[in-house]
């Protein structure tokens, strides 16, 4: 992945990040700023999904007229990228000391992604075909360092954090989708156990029964860090 656009694009994200850091918003006579509609189209997102974010429905929830929106953002695409990036936001472990445990460090910051995924089930399927934005890149900078620091080789470093990715990306996208019922499970592993003359390692270790999604996340995150440890 990369960040996929320029030229207006750029003269946009300096527009943007003047507007943020200076507290400053676009000359205009509408009440609104662009953390009000970034705020606003996540609510969307979250209560009707991707297709429910409509440029009018958004200036309808602001309360205001859908052109006022274009004073802060440029068009739909762009509200999109935003919000996007504003769940993504990583703000840290607890401690304010850096740690010298780099897998403790690494699970946090993965396990934080994909809570705020599963947060907003919309960011899964959109984080694959936007713009990275800065709060995505930045931690995947972060994530860059510490396993530099670990003493993954640079000649492995991306491999590394693909793997991270598909691994965090995958694991969400399965956990937002693979919605069951108990009762549902239920009769999935009997009807397994019927078929057990077919299948009879997944019907042993009854795996449309588990349900610990978290623990396995967590478990199969230690497999892929002892796969990325250096070797000594």
């Amino acid at each position: 992945m990369a960040a996929k656009r320029s030229g207006a694009q750029s003269k946009r994200s300096q527009r943007i990040d003047v507007s943020l850091e200076s507290g400053q918003e676009p000359r205009s006579e509408s009440p609104l700023s662009l953390e009000r509609i970034v705020a606003t189209a996540v609510e969307l997102l979250d209560a009707e999904g991707i297709d429910g974010l409509k440029m009018r429905r958004l200036a309808d929830r602001l309360g205001s007229g859908a052109m006022s929106l274009y004073w802060h953002v440029d068009n739909k695409e762009e509200v999109f990228d935003l919000a996007l990036d504003s769940v993504l936001e990583y703000r840290g472990p607890p401690q304010t000391v850096e740690s010298q445990d780099w897998r403790g460090e690494v699970v946090h910051i993965l396990e934080d992604w994909r809570a705020s995924m599963l947060r907003h089930p919309w960011s899964a399927s959109l984080l694959p075909r936007r713009a990275l934005g800065p709060n995505i890149l930045s931690r995947l900078e972060l994530l860059s360092r510490i396993l530099s620091r670990a003493g993954v080789a640079d000649a492995d470093l991306n491999v590394a954090i693909w793997s991270l990715w598909n691994y965090v990306m995958g694991a969400t996208i399965t956990r937002a989708s693979f919605d069951l019922s108990d009762d549902d499970r239920v009769a999935a592993q009997q009807r397994l156990t019927r078929l057990s003359e077919h299948y009879p390692t997944i019907e042993r270790s009854r795996l449309l029964l588990d349900n610990d999604w978290g623990g396995a996340f967590r478990k199969g995150l230690d497999f892929l860090l002892d796969g990325l440890a250096p070797r000594q």
